[in-house]
């Protein structure tokens, strides 16, 4: 028996329930992780809320994409782990196949990562999901170089964070868009050169005040919907503007007819990725390498146990962090998990 977290209903962070539940033995492709850590994502509010891009199938549902710990058991066919093995849980499946909320969970091989001993858990499970997003859109993609003006909006995300560090460790310019002026220091502290505050600045002014007139090469936008038109007159010639996430809830139009001059939109979501090995390899490299070297580093805002998990999904839901919220699992002991006792799916 292990603890899990599920919810039976759709709605809020009180639906979340915490449930001793059997462990089920990992199948062909998959092994079982003992959680040491969970990292906590909009997405999972959503799709909790069922406002995700995917609803879930059958209730009760689980839930969870990121998480840090050890390899407990290996499926048929799983070679490339060993058990005891840090690993981190990215982003890779659907969560009505897979969640990671909880002491003991089945995930697929396909979706873990190595995770050298230096790095703990807490930054095992708070940092893929935010870099691979940043990684697949302006590095894979994008081709980013050093010099490369970035805007970054919603920059006190998690993965906004991600991206100003990501953008600063290549040598880029990260220009961070906040709505809230009292959070620009935090967002200097992080590593951006500009932080524009729409609350009081004039975002296209400050950009091109920061990038002699020419505007950004690169948009890394997380609301979409009409702010676009403005964020593209900021954008350099031939530039890209990226959007992965649509926070505003509008209908988003394309500025390029407009603009009427070289100017690419492109929807981006990590899967497309994630869900490629050879591409996931090498942004596992690139990712591990910044980790390990400190050029790159989550920022963790709030950590909670398991046991205060509806806590933390009103945190999450807050817009109070500034980075990642985490919560910590297996601070209590609990009996042996005897792994013959396996349960179907």
């Amino acid at each position: 028996m292990a603890l899990t977290v599920r919810f039976h209903e759709i709605g809020g962070p009180e639906v979340l329930r915490i449930e001793d539940l059997p462990v089920r033995q990992p199948g062909p492709g998959e092994l079982l992780l003992r959680v040491e850590a969970i990292g906590l994502n909009r997405a999972e509010a959503n799709f909790r809320r069922a406002g995700y891009i995917e609803q879930p199938r059958s209730l009760p549902s689980q839930l969870g994409y990121e998480a840090a710990g050890t390899v407990e058991l290996l499926g048929p066919g799983v070679t490339r782990f060993e058990v005891g093995e840090p690993v981190s849980v990215v982003p890779a499946f659907s969560m009505n196949d897979y969640g990671v909320y909880g002491e003991l969970v089945v995930v697929p091989a396909s979706a873990v990562v190595r995770r050298p001993e230096p790095i703990s858990a807490t930054v095992g499970a708070a940092s893929w999901m935010a870099f691979l997003t940043v990684y697949g859109a302006l590095v894979d993609i994008g081709g980013i170089r050093a010099g490369d003006a970035v805007i970054i909006n919603a920059a006190s995300s998690s993965v906004g964070l991600a991206a100003i560090g990501t953008v600063a460790h290549i040598g880029g310019v990260p220009i961070a868009v906040t709505r809230n002026s009292s959070k620009k220091e935090p967002l200097r502290q992080a590593g951006a050169a500009v932080v524009v505050g729409t609350d009081q600045d004039d975002l296209v002014a400050e950009v091109l005040k920061a990038t002699d007139g020419v505007g950004a090469r690169f948009v890394f936008d997380a609301v979409a919907g009409p702010g676009v038109r403005e964020l593209a007159r900021a954008t350099a010639p031939g530039g890209i503007h990226f959007i992965h996430g649509t926070l505003s809830g509008q209908p988003t139009p394309f500025p390029g007819t407009e603009t009427m001059r070289a100017y690419s939109m492109r929807s981006y979501t990590l899967f497309e990725f994630t869900r490629n090995p050879g591409q996931l390899r090498e942004a596992e490299r690139f990712i591990t390498a910044g980790l390990l070297s400190g050029g790159l580093a989550p920022v963790v805002d709030r950590v909670f146990p398991l046991s205060e998990i509806v806590a933390a999904h009103r945190y999450l839901e807050s817009n109070l962090q500034v980075g990642k919220v985490v919560v910590t699992v297996g601070a209590e002991p609990r009996p042996t998990v005897q792994h013959p006792q396996a349960v179907a799916r």
